[in-house]
C-alpha cells in the first residue's frame, strides 16, 4: 500500500505569480515501510514537499493522498496529522511548552493517548535521544542541538506511521546524529514506520532504500542512493556536489591510482590497501612522529600569541551559569581557558551542550561576565572560604571583565553571526538590515557612505546589490538569509569574526561557498575568523587550530593534524574525526602507515607520493 502519493502537484507561496512554483508538477509514490532520502539544493522544494504531506500546506493543484486519505479533505487532516510526525530544521518552530516533559507530552495528549501511557512514551522518547537528564529542564535554556533532540523526541512519542525529518540532524553533534539515525532505522526496520529523510549528509542518504533528488521544485533523479551520489555531471547540473569520499577517489584516479568509487572509510581503505605497498610512510621524524607543517593563515605576518590584543582572544577561568539560584540553574561554562591568536582561522568543536555557543557569545559581550555589569560590586568573601580565581577575558584589545569598557566599540570590532541567521534579520529591506549595525557603530556617517558600504558588503557575500537591496530579507532562501546576516556583520569590517555553525543546514555547494567567502574575508581584511562547527571535515579543511569543548571546559587545543590523531579521546567526548582521518587509521591497522594533515588535498597528495606517483604532472 502507498503511504504517500503525489500526483502532478503544484504549489506556489505567491498565488499571484503562477510561474513561481515551489513545487512544479511533482509526482511521487512512497510505499509503506519504505525509507526514502530526499536530496537537493537549498530552495529546491524539499521542505515544501514535507509540509504538503503533513497537511500544513495545501497544493495549488494536483492530488495528495496519505495512507489512503485525501490530504485535500479538511475532515481527514486530523487523522493524517496523528499518523504523520514531522521534525523541522529549526526546533524552535515546534517547541510549545516551558518544560521538556510537557513539550513531549503535547502531541500524545492531543491525539488521546491514555495518561499512564504518555509517561511511558516520554521515558522511551527521551532515552532514545539521550536527553533523560533534561526531563524537567526549560527548552528555552537548552542549546540548539539539545532543542533538536527534544523536537525529535516529541515526534517519537507520537509513534506515527510516517516520520518526516527535515534536516533534523543538522544541528546535532556526530554522536547525537548517529543516535537519532539509529533510532529512525530501528523504527523503520522493526516497526515498519515509513521514513522520509530530507538531508544534506551523504552518509545518511546511503542508509535509505531510495534517494530522490529535487531541483527547482521538480524531481529530477530517483534511484539507489549509492548510484545517485556518484553521478558527478548530473549532481553538478542540479547544484549539488559529489560526496567527499567520491571526490577523493576520483582525484586519486586522476593521479594514476586505480581505485573504484567508495562511499565509506572502510570501502576506501580496502581499495587503497589493495593497491598501496606496505611500507613505512615518508617524511617521518626520528621519534616516529611526522612533523606537520602549519597551515597557511592567509596573513603575511603569521599568527601571534593569543594575548587578547588586536585580533586575538585570551580567556582564563571563565564560568557562566544560566538562571543562577533557580530550579533551572544550569552551569554552561566551568573554568574555560583558551587562547586564539591573531591571524588564525580557529575552530571550536564539542558535543551538544558543551558550552561552545555560550563561550562565543561572551566574546562580544552578548553575555557579560558579572564584573562587567553596571551594577556589579565586588563581594567580600565569607570567613573560611576561598575566592575563585579571577576571570581574564580579552578580545581585540578590549577587557571584557571591566564595566568601563566601551562595549559599543567592541561589538564593531568583534562581529557575531548566530546559529540561526534568521534571528538576526528584522528590517523591512535587505539594505536596511545590513545598514543597521553600521549606523549604530558609526557616528556622523553619511547616507552616501552607508549605501556604498552596504553595496560592498552584499557583493562581498555574493549577492547582487540591485536585485536584493529592496527585497524583504524574510522572502529569501535559507542560504541567502545567511549571506545577508554575514553582510550585516562584516559591513563594519570587524577585526574578529565569530560564526556559530555558519554552514549548518546548507547544501554541499552552499557550504563550499560560505567557507570560500570566509577565507576571502580572512585573507583580505579580517584578522581572525572563529567558527563553531559539528562538522569535523569542515574543521580539518579550513582551520589552523581548534579547541575541543566538553562539559563547559576546553579539554584540548591543537592543529587539526594533531587533534584528529586522538580518535579515542574525541570519540569518548561524542565527537567524530574527518573522513580522511578514518581512512588513515584503518590503513594503519592494515600495516599501511600514511600521514597527512587530514585535508582532502593533502590526503590525495600524500597517498600518491606513497604509491610513487607524486611526480606525475596530472596528479
Amino acid at each position: 500500500m502507498e503511504a504517500i502519493s503525489f500526483e502532478n502537484v503544484h504549489f506556489s507561496y505567491d498565488e499571484g505569480e503562477k510561474d513561481a512554483f515551489a513545487l512544479n508538477g511533482v509526482s511521487l509514490s512512497v510505499q509503506e515501510g519504505e525509507f526514502v532520502a530526499v536530496l537537493g539544493h537549498n530552495g529546491s522544494g524539499k521542505s515544501t514537499l514535507a509540509r504538503l504531506t503533513d497537511g500544513l500546506l495545501t497544493p495549488s493543484s494536483g492530488r495528495i493522498t496519505v495512507l489512503g486519505m485525501d490530504a485535500g479533505d479538511p475532515k481527514k487532516l486530523f487523522d493524517i496529522r496523528r499518523n504523520v510526525g514531522i521534525v523541522f530544521q529549526n526546533p524552535d518552530n515546534q517547541t510549545v511548552a516551558s518544560i521538556v516533559e510537557d513539550d513531549i507530552a503535547f502531541g500524545p495528549e492531543n491525539i488521546g493517548v491514555p495518561r499512564a501511557e504518555i509517561g511511558e512514551r516520554i521515558d522511551a522518547a527521551l532515552a532514545a535521544v539521550g536527553m533523560t537528564a533534561y526531563r524537567n529542564a526549560s527548552p528555552a535554556r537548552l542549546s540548539g542541538g539539545q532543542k533538536q533532540r527534544i523536537a525529535i523526541a516529541g515526534v517519537l512519542a507520537l509513534r506515527p506511521k510516517i516520520m518526516i525529518l527535515d534536516e533534523a540532524t543538522a544541528m546535532l553533534d556526530p554522536r547525537g546524529r548517529k543516535e537519532v539515525i539509529d533510532v529512525v532505522l530501528r523504527l523503520n526496520k522493526q516497526d515498519r514506520i515509513t521514513v522520509v529523510l530530507i538531508t544534506h549528509f551523504p552518509e545518511e542518504a546511503l542508509l535509505a532504500d531510495r534517494a530522490v533528488v529535487m531541483n527547482r521544485g521538480e524531481i529530477v533523479m530517483q534511484g539507489i542512493p549509492s548510484d545517485i551520489l556518484c553521478r558527478e555531471e548530473e549532481l553538478e547540473t542540479f547544484n549539488l556536489a559529489l560526496p567527499r569520499p567520491v571526490a577523493i577517489c576520483r582525484a586519486l584516479r586522476k593521479g594514476g591510482l586505480p581505485v573504484r568509487d567508495a562511499l565509506s572509510p572502510e570501502q576506501l581503505a580496502e581499495e587503497l590497501f589493495s593497491v598501496l605497498p606496505e611500507k613505512e610512510a615518508p617524511s617521518e621524524s626520528p621519534d616516529g612522529e611526522e612533523k606537520f607543517s602549519s597551515r597557511e593563515s592567509g596573513r603575511d605576518d603569521g599568527p601571534k600569541e593569543g594575548d587578547g590584543g588586536t585580533g586575538s582572544v585570551l580567556c582564563r577561568n571563565l564560568t557562566h551559569t544560566y538562571n543562577p539560584g533557580s530550579p533551572f540553574a544550569t552551569q554552561a561554562l566551568n573554568g574555560v581557558n583558551a587562547e586564539i591568536r591573531a591571524g588564525e582561522f580557529f575552530g571550536i568543536i564539542g558535543h551538544t551542550g558543551s558550552g561552545k555557543s555560550t563561550f562565543v557569545q561572551h566574546l562580544n559581550a552578548l553575555i557579560k561576565v558579572p564584573t562587567a555589569e553596571k551594577k556589579y560590586k565586588p563581594k567580600k568573601p565569607k570567613k573560611g572560604t576561598v575566592l575563585p580565581p579571577p576571570v581574564v577575558l580579552k578580545a581585540d584589545g578590549f577587557d571584557l571583565t571591566d564595566k568601563k569598557t566601551d562595549f559599543r566599540k567592541l561589538r564593531s570590532k568583534v562581529g557575531m553571526v548566530f546559529q540561526y541567521p534568521e534571528y538576526q534579520l528584522f528590517a523591512e529591506t535587505v539594505a536596511a538590515d545590513v545598514a543597521f549595525g553600521l549606523k549604530n557603530f558609526s557616528d556622523g556617517i553619511s547616507e552616501e557612505e552607508i549605501n556604498r558600504s552596504v553595496k560592498e558588503a552584499l557583493e562581498t557575500v555574493g549577492l547582487d546589490y540591485e536585485a536584493v537591496k529592496d527585497r524583504s530579507p524574510f522572502e529569501l532562501s535559507g542560504g541567502q538569509k545567511r549571506r545577508v546576516a554575514i553582510a550585516g556583520v562584516i559591513v563594519t569590517k570587524p577585526e574578529i569574526l565569530v560564526l556559530d555553525e555558519p554552514a549548518a543546514g546548507l547544501d554541499p555547494l552552499g557550504k563550499q561557498e560560505i567557507m570560500q567567502l570566509l577565507h576571502k574575508i580572512h585573507k583580505e581584511w579580517c584578522k581572525t575568523v572563529i567558527i563553531v562547527s559539528h562538522d569535523m571535515d569542515e574543521i580539518s579543511e579550513n582551520c589552523t587550530r581548534a579547541a575541543v569543548f566538553s562539559d563547559g571546559k576546553v579539554v584540548r587545543e591543537a592543529s587539526p593534524a594533531e587533534l584528529f590523531l586522538d580518535y579515542a579521546t574525541l570519540s569518548g567526548l561524542g565527537l567524530d574525526i574527518p573522513f580522511t582521518a578514518k581512512v588513515t587509521e584503518l590503513l594503519e591497522q592494515k600495516g599501511v602507515k600514511l600521514r597527512c594533515d587530514f585535508t582532502s588535498a593533502d590526503f590525495v597528495r600524500k597517498t600518491l607520493e606513497y604509491a610513487g606517483l607524486g611526480g606525475r604532472e596530472d596528479a
